[in-house]
């Protein structure tokens, strides 16, 4: 996932979150994230348009569900 953040440019904002701090804490508590590693999609409104949990996706795997219909 490295680089990512700049290859989306304004399509999207990454955010990176590691479970052992508040942060972290909190965003498994909001989003009920299982497993680690977690990918969320969310729209600009905040609701969930895709996740996995367990593994990443490639990049162009990501690149292609931000360019599909939301």
């Amino acid at each position: 996932m490295d680089g990512l953040e700049t290859e989306l440019g304004e399509r999207a904002r990454l955010i990176r979150l590691n479970i052992a701090e508040e942060a972290g804490h909190q965003a498994l508590r909001e989003y009920g994230v299982k497993k680690v590693p977690t990918l969320l999609l969310l729209d600009d409104r905040g609701t969930e348009r895709y996740r996995t949990e367990g593994r990443l996706p490639r990049k162009g795997q990501i690149k292609e569900l931000l360019a599909g219909p939301q």
